[in-house]
């Protein structure tokens, strides 16, 4: 497996911040919009202190405390998408931390980092879902954001911390180098999954409880997943 080795740590260049909104007519609340902040931000074991999740069901949570999307990708959707570059900036995705050098490819389920005086680690993979169409006034982006498998991914907290822009972001330990994000995110979204994959995620104790559950069901023989509703909203 050729997975690239990732820089010893790198800079957090922005974090961001939101509050649940309906901005909708007719559909539920988002706090997907995020602005920056300059301030220093106490984590626990649920996020940013300042930071909402509208719908807790499916985001929130302890597996999903933070959300990372690497700064290293605006470029390319910017050139993929021209219509809408300025939307293609650190923050435009609702990710709560931005910085460049950490990527899907040079990243592993379950590793440990340490951020500003925090301690965090790698629980998941982002799902895209209807509300980044809303948000990006694009209705193709989730399905293209899922294709990609640059969709970011999720941190939980070991140890609360506070956090600020210009803080470093290490990496500490890592116990699944078999898995790299960009692996595990490709095989989330694979219909064709082969079976004994599946099985072997859903008994990997560092991802998250909500993924390892999907990968139960997608090591049953005859088992199809339907994101219409996820992708599409509904």
């Amino acid at each position: 497996m050729n997975q690239i080795t990732p820089p010893a740590s790198v800079s957090v260049t922005g974090l961001f911040i939101g509050k649940a909104m309906h901005r909708w007519p007719g559909r539920a609340a988002s706090a997907i919009g995020k602005s920056r902040t300059m301030e220093t931000l106490a984590l626990g074991p649920h996020g940013f202190e300042k930071d909402q999740q509208a719908d807790l069901a499916v985001h929130g949570g302890a597996d999903k405390a933070l959300h990372h999307y690497a700064a290293d990708h605006y470029a390319s959707w910017a050139a993929e998408k021209p219509e809408l570059v300025q939307k293609f900036v650190p923050g435009g995705f609702g990710e709560n931390i931005s910085a460049t050098g950490f990527t899907e490819e040079n990243l592993c389920i379950g590793d440990i980092l340490t951020l500003g005086s925090a301690t965090i680690q790698i629980s998941q993979g982002r799902q895209p879902c209807w509300k980044l169409n809303a948000h990006m006034e694009d209705e193709t982006m989730a399905n293209r954001f899922q294709k990609t498998g640059l969709t970011g991914w999720y941190y939980r907290v070991l140890e609360p911390g506070h956090v600020a822009t210009g803080d470093t972001l290490k990496l500490m330990e890592r116990p699944c180098p078999a898995w790299p994000l960009s692996r595990a995110i490709a095989a989330r979204f694979d219909p064709r999954l082969p079976i004994d994959v599946a099985a072997e995620l859903a008994a990997l104790p560092q991802l998250a409880a909500n993924w390892r559950e999907a990968f139960a069901k997608k090591s049953q023989r005859g088992f199809s997943e339907n994101t219409d509703a996820r992708l599409r909203g509904g």
